[in-house]
């Protein structure tokens, strides 16, 4: 299937339409770079998909964090329930990267926890890519980083079809070669078996299995299965069963690189004797000749990706393939937030070249360990076309490259969606100073809460948001506070029970920024406005005051002295946005209402009450056919705990996971 079909019970309302036509038409002109300046609430999401919908291309999608990377893959998904939507994210759960501390003789290994679900979701994305168009990406910025050549996962591909004449030995001799494990017991993903003259293999990125049923030299069947009944689902015609690692490579490849590898030790080892570092050439040599040796034996080693230019045949310095290298040509790449994901995208380069450095230096690595790197800026510059940036504050570099002068500054190539589908306003920002502003702000915290809405307060330190908070608790005022040591549970719950009125005022920091959707929230109070720096910035200001556009009443008050110019310049852009949204609801008579939006249970809450849930997911059949054999349930719900999370319904999969806890336990 090559076209998008998008599905949604949204028409595109008030300014999408001209936002849509016009970064159609920047891109029917191949313009580069575009920005779609879309306020808070506006639909940008919406927009994004009809763009992608109507010219009809590839697109990456690149966010700041996981957690808005997984909140626009479930969007996407909803509006592309025909087409290959994925998800492309940092697979790690805990990651400490190799290291050496010199002054104290320390070598710490690395250590990673792999999050296997997530793993599998990467290899999807890129075999999505490799074959086939209609496919969408929802990426973090981890998206730069190495991953094994494209060029090499379409040669080791194994391709197979009814009636092909292969035999069952050649059959397994290449899906070993691609990373896959046999094991006749436990047959789970990146592993195959066999019985009789069938293979069975499930691939790394999905969660079925695969059954090819051979004569002696010819495919006779090949059908999808059960895992965990064995039972056939369905026969196909042929199948493509890609790596099951990204780090793979071909055979001739991997004796190119076992012989530069070795030329490089030797060079290295003759530097290290020539500066008397005679500790340094025993542990290079040692570990190096090590890891040729796993090389040369089962085709692959423990760090293997500090070797990715010996594989790739890289020249020292250049760049190695990313994400991106796996998109054709006319990749639609839309950079979300990116008022934030920019900056991360411009300083990974930088990250761990000291550590690196470090492990050269005293002979754990060969200097090739540099080139395992993400991409330089200029790099990533060099392997996007058509790029969309989305932000209701692009930065500076973003409006530069659009031509634009600022924030509110014009340009074709600068789609403004300013008017929000329910006619709400941007919120009235009001300027109160500093002396006597807490006796103030708890008089205007209480007025809010009689009149039904929540406020947030927004401090500078986390000391000062915890001082606050206590000291507010005085006057009777029911508040909590948020930052960056609280729990991420804990965090979840307090955005909800803000939304419950269990309390009326939650203290916090930059965490109340970019992300948090509480339209119960009706006043932001912003406590020393006047402070320059990144919390008090034009573009911090302006993302702070939108938690208040979603109220019918929403307020905004700034505490500060002085003016500054970001307070200036956040002002001046609130009422001109305002503004718009005044002229295009009093030509349309339309009346703004506030958003009403369900408050649907916490995953939280679930984790306390599920423990006593009984609630079935096993159908009646599966639990006939399964009877009283509990490991065989215990699959059945980690295969349904898998589906969950890859669907990104955390809340079943957190039932499922305890469910499963509470049957190990009771084994």
């Amino acid at each position: 299937m090559g076209q998008f079909n998008l599905v949604s019970n949204y028409r595109p309302k008030g300014d999408q339409p001209k936002a849509i036509n016009s970064l159609l038409g920047g891109l029917k002109r191949d313009e580069e770079y575009q920005t779609l300046l879309g306020v808070t609430g506006s639909g940008k999401t919406l927009t994004m998909a009809n763009v992608i919908a109507r010219i009809n291309r590839p697109a990456l999608i690149i966010s700041h964090n996981k957690t808005l990377a997984a909140q626009l893959y479930s969007e996407f998904k909803e509006f592309f329930p025909e087409n290959r939507v994925r998800y492309f994210v940092s697979y790690y759960d805990y990651y400490q990267p190799e290291a050496y501390i010199p002054s104290t003789d320390t070598y710490i290994e690395k250590d990673a926890s792999i999050n296997d679900d997530i793993d599998r979701l990467r290899l999807s994305a890129t075999s999505a890519l490799l074959s086939g168009r209609d496919v969408i990406i929802v990426a973090s910025v981890s998206c730069i980083y190495p991953l094994g050549s494209p060029e090499d996962h379409l040669a080791l591909m194994l391709h197979l079809r009814k009636s092909q004449e292969i035999g069952r030995r050649e059959i397994l001799k290449r899906l070993v070669e691609i990373q896959y494990e046999r094991n006749d017991l436990d047959l789970t993903r990146g592993k195959f078996r066999v019985r009789g003259n069938n293979v069975e293999v499930i691939p790394a990125y999905e969660e079925e299995g695969i059954r090819i049923e051979l004569s002696d030299t010819r495919v006779e069947e090949i059908g999808i299965f059960d895992p965990l009944t064995g039972r056939r689902k369905k026969r196909i015609e042929e199948i493509a069963i890609y790596p099951a690692k990204h780090f793979v490579t071909t055979k001739s490849k991997l004796e190119r690189a076992i012989f530069s590898i070795r030329e490089e030790l030797a060079a290295q080892l003759k530097k290290l004797k020539k500066e008397k570092k005679l500790l340094e050439v025993e542990r290079l040599e040692s570990r190096t000749k090590y890891d040729l040796e796993m090389l040369r034996e089962i085709g692959y080693c423990h760090g293997m990706e500090n070797y990715s230019r010996h594989f790739s045949g890289r020249l020292p310095g250049e760049r190695p393939q990313v994400l991106l290298d796996y998109f054709p040509e006319d990749l639609l790449l839309f950079i979300d937030e990116s008022h934030v994901t920019i900056p991360q995208l411009r300083g990974m380069h930088l990250g761990d070249r000291s550590r690196k450095e470090t492990l050269i230096e005293y002979g754990f690595r060969l200097p090739s360990a540099l080139d395992n790197r993400p991409l330089t800026y200029q790099e990533f510059e060099g392997l996007i076309k058509n790029v969309i940036f989305v932000s209701a504050t692009p930065g500076r570099l973003e409006l530069k490259l659009c031509g634009a002068k600022g924030l509110g500054g014009k340009s074709k190539k600068i789609a403004e969606q300013i008017i929000r589908p329910t006619g709400l306003l941007e919120p009235p920002i009001l300027l109160r100073s500093t002396k006597g502003q807490i006796d103030d702000l708890i008089k205007e915290s209480k007025e809010r809460v009689k009149r039904g809405g929540r406020v947030l307060i927004i401090t500078l330190t986390r000391h000062m948001a915890e001082d606050l908070a206590d000291y507010l608790k005085e006057f009777g005022i029911k508040v909590e506070y948020i930052h960056y040591e609280v729990d991420t549970i804990k965090r979840v719950e307090l955005l909800r029970n803000l939304r419950e009125a269990k309390f009326d005022v939650l203290v916090g920091i930059n965490l109340l920024r970019e992300g948090l959707d509480l339209p119960e929230v009706s006043l932001v109070a912003i406590l020393d406005a006047d402070k320059e720096g990144f919390l008090r910035s034009e573009t911090s200001l302006i993302q702070v005051a939108g938690r208040a556009s979603r109220a019918l009443d929403g307020e905004v008050i700034m505490y500060a002295d002085k003016v500054t110019e970001s307070m200036r310049l956040a002002i001046a852009e609130t009422n001109r946005r305002r503004k718009i949204q005044e002229e295009y609801n009093r030509k349309y008579g339309i009346t703004p209402v506030s958003i009403k939006k369900p408050i649907y249970k916490g995953i939280e809450e679930i984790i306390r009450s599920k423990k006593t849930s009984d609630r079935p997911f096993l159908s009646e059949k599966e639990q006939r056919y399964l009877g009283k054999d509990v490991s065989a349930i215990i699959k059945r719900l980690q295969r349904q705990m898998f589906t969950a999370a890859k669907n990104l319904d955390y809340e079943k999969a957190a039932i499922l996971r305890d469910k499963i806890k509470t049957l190990r336990s009771e084994k």
